[in-house]
């Protein structure tokens, strides 16, 4: 599944609209240095289909791009990083 991620920097979010429902990523960027990614969510029906990840990844790339020290606050951060070392370096403690 091709997913075209947005970035909503006034409200300080990735997302994607499926069928009408919203799947995003809410972030706060703290100092210059860091952005706290704070929660994920996926609607019930379009779960299992790795939205969540492919989210979470457009987040940590734009972390990466822009120099960010990743603080993980989103539980889900924990389990995307267990699969995804090439990310792992972002985050200061993990």
């Amino acid at each position: 599944m091709d997913l075209n991620i947005g970035h909503d920097k006034l409200n300080q979010k990735f997302f994607i609209i499926i069928d009408e429902k919203e799947a995003f990523l809410r972030y706060r960027l703290e100092g210059n240095k860091k952005i706290n990614l704070i929660k994920t969510y996926v609607p019930p029906e379009l779960r299992g289909k790795r939205i969540a990840e492919k989210i979470v990844m457009k987040g940590m790339e734009y972390a990466r791009e822009n120099n960010l020290h990743v603080i993980p606050t989103c539980s889900y951060i924990e389990t995307f990083l267990l699969r995804h070392n090439e990310y792992r370096k972002l985050v200061d403690e993990f």
